[in-house]
């Protein structure tokens, strides 16, 4: 939702503040429907409001029933920035403290095992075609096997363009990808030809700014899509899911982790490599990365001691890293 139209009293200031927020390059795709929300229960709650008092935020940001922690800190997040805003332009609010609300535990991302991604991958090859989504059954084995392979995030993979994948050389430019960062993700030989052969049953004649994985109406599929399969493929591959996890997100995780795994076992110096992958990944700062070490020193205690060696008091505790999501 980029374009909400607003109708509490707050409305004006709301089209304002998002509008601010794209001038200064920020892509502010998420956030404007979650002012929505809170203008929808303003207007209904609160029609005659002329400063943001703390009973209507509270009001909005307290947790719902089967809310996790980090969605409330999300949308509660916004507000306060919404809430700064007002008081920076003459607007009586009430910014909400930080850490207000309590975060909640960290999410321990799922580590598949080998066996739980073949499983999953098989399944995702017997997906069926059906005619509201003509390309699905060609899509999903490629698309899942992308964001393993190449440890891209979910958005990166689901908005790559026809003229962003080099199915000559092998790579994909990744454009404007958190952070606004651009980067160029290699392939491999086995990936790359996978893509070649979708590209010639979805793409027979190329144009370069249609999205390379098609949703109808020639747009991106959406995060909803891609989770919606994501789940069917996981239960049918007789992978448990809960409410927080496995993830979308946890393909590039597995990435990292058997990557540096291989290199470890391998004895390649990772003193060269761990920065490369920071790179590969769109990482900015080394801690993103590092967050890896620990991951995959948890998961296969046998190297713990080889990426020690290699990385001596670098490998940090997981209590207070920046973990990613989409």
């Amino acid at each position: 939702m980029n374009n909400p139209v607003f109708t509490g009293p707050f409305s004006k200031e709301m089209q304002d503040f998002i509008s601010l927020k794209k001038s200064i390059g920020y892509k502010y795709c998420t956030a404007p429907g979650i002012l929505k929300r809170f203008d929808t229960f303003l207007a209904s709650n609160h029609t005659s409001l002329t400063a943001l008092t703390k009973e209507a935020v509270t009001g909005w940001c307290t947790r719902t029933a089967h809310e996790t922690a980090a969605n409330q800190q999300s949308r509660s997040s916004v507000i306060r920035q919404f809430a700064k805003h007002l008081d920076n332009i003459g607007v009586d609010a009430w910014i909400l403290p930080n850490n207000y609300y309590p975060t909640g535990q960290q999410y321990v991302p799922h580590i598949y095992t080998i066996d739980e991604l073949r499983r999953f991958l098989a399944e995702t090859d017997k997906c069926c075609q059906r005619p509201e989504h003509p390309y699905r059954h060609l899509i999903m084995p490629v698309f899942f096997r992308l964001l393993l392979s190449c440890g891209l995030r979910c958005s990166e993979a689901r908005l790559l363009k026809v003229q962003d994948v080099d199915l000559e050389g092998g790579i994909l430019s990744i454009l404007d990808s958190k952070n606004h960062n651009n980067r160029l993700v290699p392939m491999s030989d086995s990936m790359t030809l996978r893509m070649k052969e979708y590209a010639k049953k979805v793409h027979p004649f190329p144009q370069p700014e249609r999205y390379f994985f098609p949703a109808l109406g020639e747009k991106p599929m959406t995060v909803g899509n891609v989770y919606k399969n994501f789940r069917r493929f996981l239960w049918r591959a007789g992978i448990s899911h809960t409410g927080d996890g496995p993830r979308v997100h946890d393909f590039r995780h597995a990435y990292c982790i058997y990557r540096l795994k291989a290199w470890a076992e391998q004895g390649r110096d990772l003193m060269v490599l761990i920065p490369m992958m920071r790179t590969y990944l769109g990482h900015q700062t080394f801690n993103e990365t590092a967050y890896y070490l620990r991951l995959t020193a948890d998961a296969f205690p046998d190297i713990q001691l080889c990426l020690e060696r290699c990385y001596k008091d670098i490998i940090p505790d997981m209590e207070g890293l920046p973990h990613e999501t989409n």
